[in-house]
């Protein structure tokens, strides 16, 4: 039994593809991202009584923070729909048949009738103030080499607003993004190891791309994981869009709970949960802080902030205790003030002294706050309201370690950890759209029947006909790129399959080997470059080099300007080359004979530098030396 199996680990995937419609799902306007702005929207937006009686808690949690919500209305691809000042329009067909035609690929039952739900959603990435949704099959199953993966839903809805920026008072999106027509299939929590977790989400995302119907490029697709183990809850970390890091994030996880597990027992043989709220105090300590030395301090201070002492009774030792990399309980709590109360975080009496707090201040506030053997304190500076909230998060999330792991939704860093992003909403979210008709699904799966993807083994000999071999038809077969691929193979059809496919998969992977920032590499960039090997401008054996200047740490070139300097040397000049060579190192020629050629190869090519194809080079080396000894 691994150690996963022990720990009763279970990670259930959502998977969240754009599909590349003409139209948005609710309207007439173009799936495009566009800048071209015709003016600003500004809202507050505020949680309303479901139909159950209840406010979802994770709506109530955004409409604490205040926030004013700023939308850019851009020109060319957003209308009243996205404003919200027109309802919307009837749902896109060729959005609903692609999920029926994911529903039948997966072995699942299509829905007898689509209903369009909203789903609350006030944090401002949807003007309404909820997203629409609707489910179009339940059920079905992919094969993994660890067992099979149950799906559970698979939904069409519409896409979130494109966020642009997120201040302390208010937050600004784009509205172009918002209503793309979005795929969400969810699977079950049968997922037992972070490796399947990443398996079972790229064959998803592989069934997807063999539609040819999904769009490509960053933020098109992402992954939420929602990850427990035996004694935990169900957590949601949302926004993973690097397929590589799923393993990562789901081992920080299972480690940030267990830890969180080791804590609660902890805890509990130190003091009980009635007596941690009994004693639990907060004190205004600005008097004892006018003279620090601590700048931060300091310069609230100035502002007419407020230093505020809160007593955490048995918490001594475990503020400090790390949960992830780098993270620990205390940057947990830290968090939740950042998103709560807005202050830029808190002080904890493991970390201290440090940040210009002296030992002499730790002792000055241990002595007000009364701290006993097995207590930590926490300081927090900001305006009086803000550190009063602040003690309030902070005593509910120091109570809830008590119990072990809160529910929260969770976002994912770019190193694998995550961060407490609010709590997780419930089922007080989801009610009826009135203003959508409803559609029969039957009516529609003979179209969707047409949209069905082939299967990864079809695909695989349709690769391999296209002239790629089995190790590299394999590879794009498995890669995120593969509509790339079939889309500059079709559109360039001079450039041969194989320099294409290994342009994606191989070239780029050696550019980052050498330090390059292939980050910096767009899809537009590539496509670019085998133009440019389709119109005879380039050659391909200069790919590579062009990749590595234009990665390079400290270049400043944009991709033309690499791509200019590996222009093909004209036949002329080349045979000029070859001649001043063989002329420069003519005893060496005179010596070895037949064995200089690969002497005078590497030569040329060397002054060459990818601008002339090597089968050239080499067929006009042997003609000038024939010439000459002729």
């Amino acid at each position: 039994m691994s150690e996963y199996e022990k720990l009763g680990l279970k990670v259930g995937l959502e998977i969240h593809q754009q599909i590349n419609t003409t139209y948005k799902l609710f309207c007439g306007c173009p799936t495009i991202l566009d800048e071209e702005s015709q003016g600003y929207l500004e809202r507050y937006l505020k949680p309303v009584v479901s139909e159950l009686g209840e406010v979802d808690t994770a709506a109530f949690f955004e409409w604490e923070k205040g926030k004013k919500i700023i939308y850019d209305v851009p020109r060319k691809s957003s209308c009243l729909v996205e404003c919200d000042e027109e309802p919307p329009h009837p749902i896109n067909l060729d959005a609903v048949k692609l999920g029926l035609a994911m529903t039948l690929a997966f072995n699942g039952e299509p829905v007898d009738e689509i209903f369009v739900m909203r789903k609350t959603v006030i944090d401002g990435s949807n003007t309404s103030g909820f997203q629409r949704t609707a489910i179009v099959g339940l059920g079905g199953y992919v094969k993994d080499q660890e067992g099979v993966v149950s799906i559970q839903t698979i939904a069409i809805e519409e896409d979130a607003a494109r966020k642009l920026e997120d201040t302390e008072n208010a937050i600004k999106y784009n509205l172009d993004r918002l209503g793309i027509p979005l795929i969400e299939i969810s699977t079950g929590p049968d997922i037992r190891t972070p490796e399947q977790a990443k398996r079972v989400a790229l064959l998803i995302g592989q069934m997807l791309r063999l539609t040819g119907k999904v769009k490509r490029g960053l933020g098109t697709i992402r992954q939420d994981l929602n990850v427990s183990i035996t004694g935990g809850v169900k957590i949601e970390i949302k926004g993973v869009q690097d397929l590589d890091m799923i393993p990562k994030i789901v081992e920080n996880e299972v480690k940030r709970q267990r830890e969180l597990l080791k804590i609660k027992e902890e805890l509990n043989d130190r003091i009980t949960k009635v007596d941690f709220l009994q004693r639990f105090r907060e004190k205004d300590l600005t008097s004892l802080f006018m003279s620090s030395r601590s700048r931060l301090i300091q310069s609230e201070l100035r502002r007419g902030g407020r230093v505020l002492g809160i007593l955490a009774p048995g918490f001594k030792g475990i503020m400090g205790r790390e949960l992830m990399p780098g993270r620990r309980f205390g940057t947990e709590v830290s968090d939740y003030v950042k998103v709560t109360a807005k202050l830029g975080g808190i002080f904890h009496s493991d970390e201290l002294p440090n940040y210009g707090i002296t030992d002499e201040d730790v002792e000055k506030v241990m002595k007000e706050l009364e701290v006993r053997g097995n207590d930590s304190f926490i300081l927090v500076v900001g305006p009086e309201d803000r550190v009063k909230k602040a003690s309030e998060v902070i005593k509910e999330r120091l109570s809830q370690a008590f119990e072990g792991i809160p529910k929260e939704t969770r976002a994912a860093n770019e190193d694998g950890t995550s961060k407490f992003m609010r709590p997780q909403p419930g089922s007080a979210r989801m009610y009826p759209e009135t203003d959508i008709p409803s559609i029969l699904a039957t009516e529609l799966l003979e179209d969707a029947k047409k949209l069905m993807p082939p299967t990864p083994e079809e695909k695989l000999k349709h690769l391999m006909k296209m002239g790629l071999n089995e190790e590299l038809a394999r590879q794009i077969l498995n890669s995120p790129r593969l509509d790339l691929f079939e889309h500059l193979a079709l559109r360039y059809s001079k450039v041969p399959s194989t320099v294409i496919a290994t342009t994606l998969e191989n070239t780029l992977k050696y550019v980052k080997s050498q330090g390059g920032n292939i980050d910096r590499v767009s899809e537009e960039d590539i496509e670019t470059i085998i133009a440019n090997v389709d119109q005879g401008k380039i050659n391909k054996d200069s790919i590579s080099q062009i990749l590595l200047d234009y990665c390079s740490p400290n270049s400043t070139l944009d991709i033309n300007q690499a791509i200019a300097k590996y222009s093909v040397i004209s036949e002329e000049e080349l045979v000029k080359i070859v001649k001043e060579v063989i002329d420069q190192y003519r005893k060496e020629v005179e010596s070895k004979g037949d064995r200089a050629f690969g002497f005078l190869m590497g030569k040329v090519m060397e002054r060459v530098r990818g601008r002339a194809e090597g089968k050239r080079v080499a067929e006009l080396i042997r003609k000038v030396v024939k010439e000459e000894s002729g």
